[in-house]
């Protein structure tokens, strides 16, 4: 500050002075004050602001101890005997999270949340038959594990900047047994839920018009009864994975949910059996992976479903001896793969789907023994390739599809012509369409 000012001022140098007189030397006397006075204010700052330090050190110090203290109780509650003990204990736990002096003590209370859930579980269809006590105890206890979950629900449904909010803390549910549950309108952003080796086994478990924008795995889960419900669900720009994952004997319903800008992997995922919806489902952007998965003996509805501008890979697919509809699907401004798919013994169905700008491609794929429908189907623009594709025994049905603008090739392909697609004797092919020689 001193030499911005000097120059400033546009001083060349100092005036010696030989003599002071007393006005000269009073301003120094009080200049000399003020720096002393300027020194023991800012040693003063300093001391109180370590004081503050301290108190603020001791503050959280007792603070955490008082938490650990409510902790342990709390901890002893959710271990009793009586169940409702235990629902005391839920609900303590869930109000030192609220309170936790720290982040990391509030996901402590959390992770105990969630490994009551983990904890070993029979579920109703293991119990002994006609064994009342035994009854007694899973609904008890099923009413403890359901409350953990509402507690989740509602704290997660809290806006960000509530101070009970629980946003951003990780939920580790790894393995756990659902017979039911509602984290219906929950939000999670940016928050990590890993539901990978779950088992969704009997009644109803709600995740309607929750928001996940973090990653979200349900891999290696197996939905063996009961039913999930993801209906009006908002997948936002985060990872969703279903890999490995086991669809038997339940009913899982997508239903108008929204995959914006998200990954979606259901890679070697199994649909045994069950029904699973997609009905007017959207994939927007992102990216929807079923590579290698297995449709056999299940239902599987995506009738009505939009896809624009995702990559959709059905790749090595394997489809049999069940019903994948894609009835009304439109698929726009993207790429969808069925490359090396087989259609072998089930039932396919895209009957008047619409391919408008997508590159979609069932190269090298293998249909027999089956059906495959794409009756009143229409192919816009894009491309629409089944080069190397092999046709034999199964039933293709072509009948009125429209091509117009699109490229569809059929080069190279083995087998008879699919009913519907070959025109009669003298009538010009559809623009567009490729079609090979011994067709």
């Amino acid at each position: 500050m001193f030499y911005t000012g000097w120059d400033l001022l546009g001083a060349r140098g100092l005036k010696p002075e030989h003599r002071l007189d007393s006005k000269t030397l009073f301003d120094l006397v009080k200049l000399s004050f003020g720096v002393v006075a300027g020194a023991g204010a800012l040693v003063a700052l300093v001391v109180a602001y370590r004081r503050q330090r301290v108190d603020e050190d001791g503050a959280l110090r007792e603070a955490t101890r008082l938490h650990t203290e409510r902790f342990t109780a709390a901890v002893s509650q959710i271990g009793a005997d009586s169940a409702a003990v235990r629902l005391g204990g839920v609900h303590a736990l869930a109000g030192l999270a609220d309170d936790a002096p720290t982040r990391n003590l509030r996901q402590t209370c959390i992770d105990v949340l969630c490994a009551y859930l983990r904890l070993p579980y029979t579920a109703q269809d293991d119990l002994p038959a006609g064994d009342r006590e035994a009854q007694h105890a899973y609904l008890a206890l099923r009413e403890v594990r359901h409350t953990v979950i509402r507690v989740i629900r509602d704290h997660f449904s809290l806006a960000p900047d509530h101070p009970h909010c629980w946003q951003g803390h990780r939920l580790d549910l790894r393995n756990v047994i659902f017979d039911g549950g509602d984290l219906t309108g929950a939000v999670f952003l940016n928050t990590v839920v890993d539901f990978s080796g779950a088992m969704f086994n009997g009644g109803k478990m709600r995740f309607n018009e929750a928001v996940f924008s973090g990653k979200v795995d349900f891999s290696r889960a197996a939905f063996a009864a009961g039913a999930v419900d993801f209906r009006d669900t908002l997948f936002l720009g985060g990872e969703v994975f279903f890999t490995h994952a086991k669809f038997r004997g339940s009913v899982i319903d997508f239903r108008n949910a929204v995959f914006s800008g998200s990954t979606v992997d259901f890679t070697r995922a199994a649909f045994d059996e069950g029904e699973v919806y997609f009905n007017d489902a959207q994939f927007d952007r992102g990216a929807v992976n079923f590579h290698v998965a297995r449709f056999t003996g299940s239902e599987v509805d995506l009738s009505g479903a939009a896809f624009s501008g995702s990559r959709v890979d059905f790749s090595f697919c394997q489809f049999a001896t069940g019903t994948v509809a894609f009835v009304g699907n439109q698929f726009s401004g993207g790429n969808v793969a069925f490359n090396r798919a087989r259609f072998q013994g089930g039932s396919v169905d895209y009957s008047s789907a619409v391919f408008s700008g997508s590159t979609v491609s069932f190269e090298r794929g293998r249909f027999s023994d089956g059906t495959v429908d794409f009756a009143g189907a229409r192919f816009d623009s894009g491309s629409v390739d089944f080069g190397m594709a092999r046709f034999s025994g199964a039933a293709i049905d072509f009948d009125s599809a429209q091509f117009s603008g699109a490229a569809v090739s059929f080069d190279t392909v083995s087998g008879e012509a699919p009913p519907g697609l070959v025109p009669a004797s003298g009538s010009p092919l559809p623009a567009g369409l490729t079609l090979p020689p011994h067709w």
